[in-house]
């Protein structure tokens, strides 16, 4: 289990009386891009939401079974939760921006952190958009509204402020749904290249971009986990017949 990042084993989840996810055991690999497909409301989003207890936030949450990232149970008591966000970053599906300067949204989560030295932000705020390939559109405007940025350049400066506090591992959850046909080719183009430095989970309704961007891709159907591979068995060899209906178009 070297290689593996996050674990889970007989997951299940539960808001109030609604069950969201039923005994998922999962072992995702380090430095990996594993997408998450599925039909909407099968707990592609809740399990996402689950290795950084974003879900912790939501009425009614209780959870069975273990979740642990680099063989920690971030479930523990002892589990300081604000640093396990700074190690699990997460991009919505929707740019979460804050109408302020470029700048301030990219020093935001560093001066949370005590940095307070300002060449040290300087080279975090380089360092990210470099990582995220938005450094060269947006060095002349660190001044600017992040908001008056395009909506592909708003998507990237989140990752871009995700990676500002050095995570180990990236959720993404739907990053480039709301985005035009050359914006996203940019966003997938990135998740390639992140994952030398990091472990990726994106969630995805798009079956090509979870063909083209994962290593590996898990099906989940009403809130169970059906099939977990390689993604070109998945999409050419899938061994349960749900999947294979599923990506065939035949329902979802």
């Amino acid at each position: 289990m070297k290689d593996v990042k996050i674990y889970t084993e007989n997951l299940s989840v539960f808001f109030d009386y609604i069950q969201a996810l039923n005994n998922v055991s999962i072992q995702i690999k380090a430095n990996r891009v594993t997408s998450i497909i599925g039909p909407s409301g099968c707990g592609k989003t809740s399990f996402l939401r689950t290795l950084n207890r974003m879900n912790d936030l939501m009425h009614g949450f209780k959870m069975k079974g273990e979740v642990k990232i680099d063989g920690v149970d971030i479930y523990d008591d002892n589990i300081d939760v604000v640093n396990l966000r700074k190690l699990v970053g997460m991009v919505f599906q929707k740019s979460n921006l804050f109408p302020k300067s470029v700048y301030e949204n990219l020093i935001f989560a560093p001066k949370l952190n005590n940095i307070k030295d300002k060449n040290k932000l300087d080279e975090i705020v380089e360092r990210s958009c470099t990582q995220a390939s938005i450094w060269d559109e947006i060095k002349d405007r660190l001044n600017d509204n992040a908001l008056n940025l395009s909506a592909g350049q708003q998507q990237r400066l989140c990752i871009a402020r995700a990676l500002s506090v050095n995570p180990d591992v990236l959720l993404m959850d739907e990053p480039a749904s709301a985005l035009d046909p050359i914006s996203t080719s940019r966003i997938e183009e990135l998740i390639f290249e992140l994952k030398k430095d990091y472990t990726i989970l994106v969630v995805t309704h798009n079956m090509q971009q979870a063909a083209r961007i994962s290593d590996f891709t898990a099906f989940f159907y009403l809130g169970q986990l059906v099939e977990f591979e390689k993604t070109t068995k998945i999409f050419t060899n899938p061994s349960n017949k749900q999947t294979e209906d599923y990506i065939t178009g035949r329902f979802g």
